[in-house]
C-alpha cells in the first residue's frame, strides 16, 4: 500500500491540478467506479481480473530521444524538439497509478510519417498498447505504406487529418477520393485495419462516402467532428456529424470538449445536449473515450488532467447509465481494436 500511495503522489507532480478546483486526488481515484482495486491493480490485471477495461483511445506521446526518433514536422520543419516531454515513460506510470488498462497510441504529428516511435512502444508493451501511425496523404503510395506499417511494425489503423488540408491548404483535401484512397481502403479491409480522421464538419460527407463503400473498415472520427459549438454554424456541424451514424462502421470520440464547448470550462456541461444528440443518433455501441497527452502536457494543451476526464464520464454526463460508462471507457473500444480482455480461461 505504501508503494502504491507513493506512485499516486507522484503522478500528482506530472499532472496538472491548478486550472479548475480539484477535489483530493486519492479521495477522488478510490471513488470511481473501478473503486481501489481499479486504482490499485493498474496494468493489464484489471481486464485479467474480469473487470471492465479502461481503454483511452486518443493518446499521443513523442520520443524524448530525438536523435533516435527524429521530429520530422511535415508543416513546421523547423521544429526539432518539444518543450514538454510525452513519452512512454511517463505514459506507463500514468496508467498504472489510474487504472487505466490500454492505451490507443495515435502518432504525433511532430514525428511527422516517421511512425517509429509509435511502433517501438507497440512493440515494448504489446499487452498494453495498440498503434496508430501517420501516412502522407498525398502519396500516391498511401496503400502500400498502410500494408508495411501494420504488417512489418504491428500497428493497428492509420489516423488522417483532412483538418489540416481544408480550403485549399497544403494543396487541399481531394484525396480524400483520389484513386490511391480508393485502393488504401481496400488494404485497410484486407488488413482488417482502423482509420480514425482529425476532420472538419463540412469534411465529413466525404468520409460518408467512402464509410459507405468500405462498410467493412472501421472508421472513427476524433473529437465530435471537431465541432465548435460557439460557431454560427453550430447546428450545421451538429447535423453533419449526426448524418454519419446511418453507417454502421463510423464511430466518435467524445474528446476534446475543451474545444468543442462553448464556456470552455470543465465539466463542459454546455455541450452535454449536444452530446445527448450525438448518443441518440450512434447510439452507446459506438461513443468512445480519449484524452489526448500524458502528464503537464494536459495542461499546456488545455486539456483536463485524469481525474477530470474519467469523471466526465464516470459522473458528470447525466443520462449516461452505468453500461454506457463501462462501454464507452473501454468496452466499445476493446471490441473496435479486438483488445483481449476479460478473466483468462481456466488451464
Amino acid at each position: 500500500m505504501q508503494h502504491d500511495l507513493r506512485n499516486l503522489q507522484q503522478v500528482r507532480g506530472c499532472d496538472n491540478r491548478s486550472r479548475v478546483t480539484r477535489r483530493d486526488f486519492v479521495k477522488t481515484t478510490f471513488a470511481t467506479s473501478t473503486g481501489v482495486a481499479g486504482c490499485l491493480l493498474g496494468r493489464s490485471a484489471l481486464a485479467d481480473s474480469g473487470m471492465s477495461p479502461v481503454i483511452d483511445t486518443h493518446m499521443h506521446v513523442w520520443a524524448a530521444d530525438v536523435k533516435r526518433f527524429p521530429f520530422r514536422h511535415p508543416y513546421q520543419p523547423e521544429m526539432r524538439s518539444a518543450k514538454i516531454g510525452a513519452t512512454l515513460e511517463r505514459l506507463i506510470q500514468e496508467m498504472d497509478a489510474f487504472g487505466i488498462t490500454h492505451c490507443i497510441l495515435v502518432q504525433t504529428i511532430y514525428h511527422g510519417w516517421d511512425n517509429t516511435y509509435t511502433a517501438y512502444c507497440v512493440r515494448k508493451f504489446p499487452k498494453r498498447f495498440q498503434g496508430h501511425g501517420l501516412i502522407d496523404p498525398t502519396d500516391p503510395q498511401v496503400a502500400d505504406k498502410l500494408e508495411y506499417w501494420m504488417t512489418e511494425h504491428g500497428l493497428a489503423g492509420m489516423r488522417f487529418s483532412p483538418l489540416y488540408y481544408q480550403n485549399g491548404q497544403h494543396g487541399g483535401d481531394a484525396w480524400l477520393t483520389a484513386p490511391a484512397h480508393h485502393r488504401l481502403w481496400k488494404t485497410a479491409e484486407k488488413l482488417k485495419a482502423v482509420f480514425n480522421f482529425f476532420i472538419g464538419p463540412n469534411q465529413l460527407p466525404v468520409l460518408g462516402t467512402m464509410a459507405a463503400r468500405y462498410p467493412d473498415v472501421r472508421v472513427v472520427v476524433d473529437h465530435l467532428g471537431q465541432m465548435d459549438l460557439a460557431a454560427d454554424d453550430a447546428e450545421s456541424q451538429i447535423r453533419k456529424l449526426l448524418a454519419v451514424a446511418r453507417f454502421p462502421n463510423v464511430f466518435v470520440k467524445v474528446s476534446e470538449l475543451s474545444s468543442v464547448s462553448k464556456s470552455r470550462t470543465y465539466p463542459f456541461a454546455d455541450a452535454y445536449p449536444t452530446i445527448r444528440r450525438v448518443y441518440d443518433a450512434f447510439g452507446p455501441d459506438r461513443l468512445l473515450w480519449g484524452t489526448g497527452y500524458p502528464g503537464a502536457v494536459r495542461a499546456a494543451y488545455n486539456r483536463p488532467n485524469v481525474t477530470d476526464e474519467l469523471a466526465m464520464i464516470r459522473k458528470h454526463i447525466p443520462f449516461l447509465t452505468a453500461d454506457d460508462r463501462q462501454k464507452i471507457l473501454g468496452e466499445n473500444a476493446a471490441r473496435i481494436w479486438r483488445i483481449p480482455v476479460g478473466k483468462p480461461e481456466s488451464k
